[in-house]
């Protein structure tokens, strides 16, 4: 779990960021002119130095190297240019975001709801699935739960599970099953009964026995689903039994796979009995600190001890303790806007004023609200050149698509105290162009966390949400269902990062409408069998493949997760000739990456 506050990063990354990327350009443009006139004009913008880039019906696109736009138009002085214009950088968008505005105010529904399709299926609350949450407690000042249906256990030496022991448990529990109330944040299952099991010591951590002892808890509170964001190294035989004992009664337990970005394995998710969720970001990316285990132990290849699925868990917006977050709200020109907090607290209201990189003061911004680019120096230097111009307020705005979060550093190094605020690539335009603004950085019941830790909970709920529209079903084939349906993300088929990909509950649910809770075999990696054998023939190394319970006439086969061809599906194949080394190689369904064989490895 990574704390984010809606503004916290490490300060090492946040530095790195601060500093890299450029301003978007002014040196390049468009040039309106009629087609007759156009190659007169293409002659003179050459002649003042500019590189033709487009040319195109009743326009060029020229740029004139460490010009600005008034020097450029300044030069191309001509009664047949119609207009010159700056040459506007566009980027891919943001493919899923937090809604815009203030969770104290209004209900935000965060980006990972909208990308595992969570909002597509409502939550059917007289299904009787209910989550376990195993995990800091969950703070009962946050009033965006339906505290009703919520019950809690405590262990030994942790206190009551309602007085949260920081806002772990409670963020993670926000996630899983904030309610649909109209304000605060909304969950992937909005109100799913829950039961908490507060396990964390007031240092923070506990034992593999108080898991087992937790998970028997769960049971005995009627919970189908167990949600773990914690973990540690090295396996435990009393913690294993307790997890596969509760899958083996109908139950489906998930656990995080950890935060280090290495391929260990953490434990409890690599037991067979849990499914391990790794952390994709708004994009479908998979995030950088999110651990990839081998699907291969001691020689023998297991699908479930390795990543099963994943979900959105960089920037992840839910449920604080009261008060414990900050919030930030931003407005231009009356229009709410999407914003992070930076560190000062505070509210500005006042016209606006571009300061582009902020690389210098400027008494324009006196009294003035500066909107400001991203890049060259630190989010604390734009800042502090704003605040040093007379400026009462900044906005920071990202140069990549997506939200831009930031930092103005510790008590020690910030020497800042307006407020300030980052704002989203995709709304740079309609920021520039507001003549008035309007920034709050205020305490939050709300913030930002990222984390393996935030993704669990989320496919935690998504599986609620399946399960209370296909009651009949077991945790097993529940699990099933996700994978099956998950949305292939990295490498093509099954790989480590992303396992089947990025959860969707929609898809789910129409696949367990379609084929019934026993499915069609997708997705549990099962369904098809695979054996290889290795084989010399005339000096040469080749693998024979011997596969069954393949449904269509042919097959992909897989080799190093690269499909190296299609073939028929007749149960073998001989692949070669190879040079000396290891292979891994899958067999699926044609078409499909989700009905397929376990990936088996072969030496050569």
């Amino acid at each position: 779990m990574k704390i984010n506050k809606l503004n916290k990063l490490s300060l090492a990354t946040i530095l790195a960021l601060g500093a890299c990327g450029a301003a978007t350009a002014s040196d390049r443009v468009i040039i309106q002119v009629d087609n007759v006139n156009k190659g007169l004009i293409t002659a003179l913008a050459k002649q003042s130095g500019g590189e033709i880039k487009v040319d195109a019906d009743g326009f060029i696109a020229a740029q004139f190297p460490g010009k600005s736009l008034d020097e450029i138009k300044g030069v191309l002085k001509n009664p047949h240019i119609q207009l010159v214009e700056e040459d506007l950088v566009r980027k891919p968008m943001a493919l899923f975001n937090d809604d815009a505005g203030n969770p104290m105010q209004q209900q935000i529904t965060p980006y990972a709801v909208y990308q595992s399709q969570a909002n597509q299926l409502q939550f059917q609350s007289g299904a009787g699935i209910k989550v376990c949450v195993i995990d800091s407690g969950l703070d009962q000042s946050n009033s965006d739960f339906e505290w009703g249906s919520i019950t809690g256990d405590n262990d030994a030496g942790t206190g009551n599970w309602y007085q949260a022991g920081g806002p772990h448990g409670t963020h993670v529990a926000g996630t899983i099953g904030a309610a649909d109330n109209g304000y605060g944040v909304v969950g992937m299952a909005p109100g799913v009964p829950m039961h908490i099991i507060k396990v964390f010591n007031a240092e923070g951590w506990g034992y593999s026995s108080d898991l087992a002892y937790a998970a028997q808890k769960c049971r005995t509170a009627g919970a189908n689903i167990i949600s773990m964001s914690l973990g540690g190294g090295g396996a435990n035989t009393t913690e294993s039994n307790a997890f596969k004992s509760f899958t083996d009664a109908g139950g489906l337990v998930l656990a995080a796979a950890g935060n280090d970005g290495n391929n260990v394995r953490s434990y409890p998710a690599g037991y067979p009995s849990v499914m391990m969720i790794g952390a994709n970001d708004a994009n479908n990316n998979i995030a950088d600190f999110s651990q990839y285990p081998s699907c291969t132990l001691q020689g023998k290849t297991d699908e479930t001890i390795c990543v099963e699925a994943t979900a959105g868990g960089v920037d992840t917006l839910s449920t604080y303790p009261a008060g414990e977050a900050t919030n930030a709200s931003l407005t231009a020109n009356g229009a709410a806007f999407a914003s992070s907090s930076m560190e000062n607290t505070g509210s500005a209201s006042a016209a606006t004023f571009f300061m582009g990189t902020a690389e210098s003061t400027n008494s324009g911004a006196a009294g003035k609200i500066c909107m400001i680019d991203r890049g060259v120096i630190s989010f604390h230097d734009k800042v502090k050149n704003c605040q040093n111009s007379g400026g009462v307020g900044a906005v920071i705005i990202n140069n990549t698509a997506g939200m831009l979060y930031g930092t103005l550093g510790d008590a020690s190094t910030n020497t800042t105290s307006i407020p300030a605020v980052g704002a989203a690539y995709e709304d740079r335009s309609a920021l520039l162009a507001a003549t008035t603004a309007t920034v709050h950085i205020g305490a939050s019941d709300y913030g930002l966390m990222s984390g393996t830790s935030m993704a669990t909970p989320a496919v935690a709920g998504v599986a609620a949400l399946v399960w209370s529209n296909n009651p009949g079903c077991t945790g097993s084939q529940i699990r099933s269902a996700l994978k099956a349906t998950a949305q292939d993300a990295g490498a093509a088929g099954k790989d480590v990062y992303f396992g089947y990909g990025i959860v969707k509950a929609a898809a789910a649910h129409q696949y367990l409408q379609t084929n019934g809770c026993a499915g069609s075999g997708g997705g549990t990696g099962t369904a098809i069998s695979l054996s290889l054998k290795a084989v010399k023939s005339k000096g040469s190394n080749y693998v024979d493949l011997s596969w069954g319970n393949a449904t269509t006439s042919n097959v992909d086969i897989y080799r190093n997760s690269v499909k190296v061809m299609t073939t028929a599906n007749d149960g073998a194949h001989r692949d070669g000739p190879l040079a000396r080394g290891s292979y891994s190689y899958k067999v699926c369904d044609a078409g499909s990456t989700t009905k397929c064989s376990s990936a088996t490895n072969i030496s050569l």
